[in-house]
């Protein structure tokens, strides 16, 4: 089996930050803004994918945020979305990636739920995913190392009934998460998964809205873990599932 090479330091000095560039997937998601917050309020240039090209509406005008109009589920708009990040403008070379394209669908029992739905959760959640990570570890390995930060759930652990399609998707999440770490750790590229149960967005709070919301996670708390996962600080973790449960 063929190793890479050992990569040189590729950890920024706390003494002397550089900027860095991190490509977030799925910038206008229900847990996009606040990554993408979370990052420019740390000094990142970030490249901000979703389909439509707009960025967050209240990052509109920062200079650090380059939005990016793609489609991340086919190879060729993957590829142009990482030649964006990885063009190294302003001398912030890329060095994360967060991979939150997904999603979740109710569905029925196993034996009342349709191959074609199973299979269309295995795609939502699994093929960007894959497809960008696969075209960015190319630039994190020249670059000497960096982050890559997947969204498994926590139904990938404690799956719950009506949801075989979406635990099992989001189970290969985090084996993927894991297999990269293996192959890539003597490159320096680290790669760690967050799990979230119920994070407090809109869209959860119209879709069960009698839920005890109090009880839910905000956005910004799991973009402040994603965050910390892409930086020098987590330099020793790399193949971890983070729960970021609070109490939901």
């Amino acid at each position: 089996m063929s190793e890479w090479p050992t990569p040189g330091p590729p950890q920024l000095s706390p003494d002397v930050p550089r900027p860095a560039t991190v490509l977030v997937t799925g910038a206008t998601g229900g847990l996009g803004p606040a990554v993408v917050a979370a990052f420019l309020s740390d000094g990142w240039r970030v490249v901000a994918t979703s389909r439509s090209g707009r960025p967050p509406q209240d990052l509109v005008g920062s200079e650090r945020l380059e939005p990016v109009a793609t489609d991340l589920f086919e190879p060729a708009d993957v590829a142009e979305a990482v030649s964006v990040a990885a063009g190294d403008r302003a001398g912030a070379p890329l060095r994360a990636l967060v991979n939150l394209v997904g999603g979740y669908a109710q569905g029925g029992l196993v034996h009342e739920t349709p191959v074609e739905q199973f299979e269309r959760q295995l795609t939502l959640n699994l093929r960007a995913t894959y497809l960008v990570t696969q075209a960015v570890l190319p630039h994190l390995v020249d670059g000497g190392g960096g982050a890559i930060v997947c969204v498994s759930a926590r139904a990938a652990l404690a799956p719950f009934r009506g949801a075989a399609g979406y635990a099992t998707a989001k189970a290969a999440v985090l084996a993927f998460t894991q297999a990269v770490a293996v192959e890539y750790r003597a490159a320096g590229v680290r790669c760690n998964a967050v799990l979230p149960s119920v994070i407090d967005t809109p869209a959860n709070r119209t879709a069960q809205p009698d839920a005890d919301t109090s009880r839910w996670v905000p956005p910004s708390q799991v973009a402040a873990v994603i965050r910390f996962l892409c930086g020098d600080e987590s330099a020793p973790t790399s193949g971890a599932a983070i729960p970021v449960y609070g109490r939901a």
